[in-house]
């Protein structure tokens, strides 16, 4: 089934000859400049075979940007990682590096967790 198709299900169709159907747009999230961004960032070992990661919460924007900022951190860092659902995951424990990275590029940052 067509992507337009999936989109109209469920939907009366009209008679009248001059009737077209509006489809829903996806509003892209904005991105909010870095200063007004508040971040958080902590150590996290749960559900990863007890490696430790060092995650970044709280971004908010289009994923595009949250990817191009866990990019800028995962090379700083030297290490891989992932960069969605609004979280950024670094392979390893660099919560202060990170901290110092994202203060430099303009965020508020918090420590989260012990």
């Amino acid at each position: 089934m067509s992507k337009q198709k999936k989109e109209r299900l469920n939907v009366v169709y009209s008679t009248n000859p001059n009737f077209s159907y509006e489809f829903e747009q996806e509003d892209e999230q904005v991105t909010l400049e870095p200063s007004k961004q508040l971040l958080y960032v902590s150590i996290d070992r749960k559900q990863r075979g007890g490696k430790e990661v060092t995650l970044i919460e709280g971004f908010i924007g289009s994923d595009d940007d949250l990817k191009e900022l866990g990019k800028l951190l995962k090379s700083k860092c030297g290490v891989g990682g992932t960069a969605k659902d609004g979280e950024i995951i670094v392979q390893g424990s660099f919560r202060d590096k990170i901290m110092d990275l994202l203060v430099k590029e303009g965020y508020k940052v918090k420590r989260k967790g012990g």
